[in-house]
C-alpha cells in the first residue's frame, strides 16, 4: 500500500513508522532484522531504509597518481527493502538521492523497485560527502529533491529519458519528502524553505515527513505555516530520542535544530550515557503523546539501526 493509503485506512489513528540504516559493508541481514524484530509487536505500517552513498579517499601512489579507494560502504538499500517486504510483510520505503545518481542511474534505481513491488519511495537530495565542502551532483544528476521528485512522477506518467520508448510502463509510486520545522541549514530562512517545500509538493510529493525536533511547538508553527501556504499533504513527525551526552552538540551542528533549555538541564544532570537514555525516553514519549492528542497521521521514529529505546517508547505509546 501506499503511505497516504496507509494513512487513509487509519481513519484519524497515529500510525507508528521507523527508519533504518543499512549495516556496514561485512555485516549481513541478520543485523537488520535484529533490529526490526522487537518493533513489530507495535504494527509499524512502513519502514524507511536510508541510503549512504560511498565514501572515499585518495591515496597517492609511488608513481605520484592518486588512487581512489573506497572506505565505507554499506549493502544496497533496494534489497534491503526487498527483504523486509518479503519477511514482514510490511511496506519499505526507500530512499533516493540527488547525490551520487546519474539521472540514468535514479531511473534504473526505480525500475528496480518497480519490479520489486514497492510502492513508496523517500526523495531527498542528499547531504555533501566528506571531500565535499558544498553538495555537488553528480553530471546529468537530479540538483534538487524536486527535480527527483518530478523524475519519479513522470515514470508514474509512462515518461522515461529516452522518449522514443513506445507503450512505457508506467510506474505508481507514492513520493514523500522532507521537511525541516527549523529550517533546511542551507536555507537562507524558514520561509524560504517552506517554499522550496511548497515546490517539492507541487512536483508530485504526496507526503512530508520531517527532520527531527525536541520542541513540539517547532512542528506546530511549521505545519501551519506549510498550511497558510497552501501545503495540504500530510506532515509525518520525525522523532528521535537523545542518547548520550555528545548530542547536545552533535545534534545541533549536524541537524540545525534547537534543544529546549529544559531537556539540556535533565541530560547534563546525568551520570552516564544509560541515564541520558532515560532522560531521552522519557522526553520522546512526552513528545509522542502531546503529538496524538494534536492527531498527527503518523509518528517516525529515528532509530539509527537501535531499537532498545524505540522500543520502550512505543510500548508507552502504542
Amino acid at each position: 500500500m501506499k503511505i497516504t493509503e496507509h494513512i487513509e485506512a487509519s481513519k484519524g489513528k497515529s500510525l507508528f513508522s521507523f527508519e533504518i540504516l543499512p549495516p556496514l559493508k561485512g555485516q549481513n541481514i541478520q543485523s537488520i532484522y535484529d533490529g526490526i524484530d522487537p518493533l513489530m509487536e507495535f504494527d509499524p505500517q512502513f519502514i524507511d531504509v536510508t541510503y549512504h552513498r560511498e565514501e572515499y579517499v585518495y591515496i597517492e601512489q609511488e608513481n605520484g597518481l592518486l588512487e581512489k579507494r573506497v572506505v565505507r560502504k554499506r549493502p544496497g538499500t533496494v534489497g534491503i527493502c526487498a527483504a523486509i517486504q518479503n519477511k514482514y510483510k510490511v511496506d519499505a520505503v526507500p530512499h533516493i538521492l540527488c547525490g551520487g545518481f546519474t539521472k540514468e542511474d535514479t531511473e534504473n534505481f526505480l525500475i528496480d523497485l518497480d519490479f520489486l513491488g514497492i510502492k513508496n519511495v523517500l526523495a531527498l537530495r542528499g547531504d555533501a560527502v566528506k571531500s565535499e565542502t558544498y553538495f555537488k551532483p553528480e553530471p546529468n544528476g537530479n540538483c534538487f529533491a524536486n527535480d527527483l521528485v518530478k523524475q519519479t512522477t513522470n515514470m508514474n506518467k509512462g515518461i522515461y529519458l529516452d522518449t522514443i520508448l513506445e507503450n512505457s510502463h508506467k510506474t505508481d509510486f507514492c513520493v514523500g519528502v522532507a521537511g525541516y520545522p527549523e529550517k533546511h541549514m542551507e536555507a537562507p530562512s524558514l520561509e524560504k524553505d517552506i517554499e522550496n517545500l511548497k515546490a517539492k509538493v507541487a512536483a508530485g510529493a504526496e507526503y512530508v515527513v520531517t527532520q527531527m525536533f525536541f520542541n513540539n511547538t517547532k512542528f506546530f508553527e511549521f505545519v501551519e505555516k506549510c498550511r497558510e501556504q497552501g501545503i495540504t499533504v500530510p506532515i509525518i513527525p520525525g522523532l528521535k530520542p537523545i542518547a548520550t551526552k555528545s548530542q547536545l552538540s552533535v545534534l545541533p551542528h549536524r541537524f540545525h535544530v534547537d534543544m529546549p533549555k529544559e531537556l539540556i538541564s535533565e541530560v547534563e544532570k546525568c551520570k552516564d550515557n544509560s541515564e541520558v537514555r532515560q532522560v531521552g525516553v522519557e522526553w520522546c514519549i512526552d513528545q509522542s503523546k502531546e503529538l496524538i492528542a494534536a492527531g498527527v497521521p503518523v509518528l517516525h521514529y529515528y532509530s539509527m539501526g537501535k531499537s532498545s529505546n524505540i522500543q520502550k517508547i512505543a510500548s508507552a505509546i502504542f
